[in-house]
């Protein structure tokens, strides 16, 4: 169960250097591994644990594993809101440039993570439908809003059909190579077939990658505000 974390509990958590700097390493929305934010905390990759899972249990930040690894993110957009303005506090070691990503360079732009959109332009998107008030952040998932029915309903999407299947309906998927969410589940499939259906994004020969076309640049621009290299 996904709790709001109160301000007692972020204030307690604080007290302890090491989880402060945890924390503020997070700020930006990336996800990044124990290790990486061991370094951050300047403690033991041990120590870290014991932080990590003090800060899971309290609401603040949430774990995804992905392959051989486990990465951590905070659990909400409104903490990092909540912890900005205590940043000037919070003195971190600096996390180092992390390792490229196995992604092929092809395929980080714009590719097909199963059926949905990923990449730079699935976490694009996605920001874009955050921030035109479509989506809300709920801890794994995403939360449509009455103006997202209205957007999805007339882009196309057959919202009743989605909500009658058995596949989780809006999905945080963690994007491999952008460290950052994108919108997976039964709503980013659609969303994503959508795009194929009007032209918008096509496939190439190569295995998941697609390119977003002139049409697709423009309507992106017109719906959601993004500009798409």
């Amino acid at each position: 169960m996904n709790v709001t974390p109160s301000f007692a509990s972020i204030g307690a958590l604080l007290g302890v250097p090491a989880r402060a700097n945890i924390l503020a390493s997070l700020i930006d929305g990336r996800a990044l591994t124990a290790t990486e934010l061991a370094i951050a905390a300047g403690v033991s990759p041990q120590t870290t644990s014991s932080h990590l899972a003090k800060l899971v249990d309290a609401g603040l930040i949430l774990a995804e594993k992905h392959g051989r690894h486990r990465f951590y993110r905070l659990a909400e957009p409104h903490i990092a809101d909540i912890l900005e303005p205590l940043g000037e506090l919070v003195k971190h070691h600096p996390v180092p440039e992390r390792r490229k990503s196995r992604t092929p360079e092809d395929l980080r732009p714009a590719r097909i993570c199963y059926d949905h959109l990923a990449g730079a332009i699935g976490v694009q998107v996605t920001d874009g439908l955050m921030q035109k008030g479509y989506l809300d952040s709920l801890g794994r998932d995403y939360r449509m809003t009455d103006g997202g029915s209205a957007f999805f309903d007339a882009f196309g999407v057959d919202l009743a059909a989605l909500a009658r299947t058995r596949r989780v309906f809006a999905r945080q998927c963690l994007d491999w190579s952008e460290r950052r969410p994108h919108l997976g589940g039964a709503l980013g499939a659609a969303l994503c077939a959508g795009f194929i259906e009007k032209g918008w994004i096509k496939r190439t020969r190569v295995p998941r990658q697609i390119v977003v076309v002139d049409a697709g640049r423009r309507a992106l621009k017109d719906l959601l505000g993004i500009e798409i290299a």
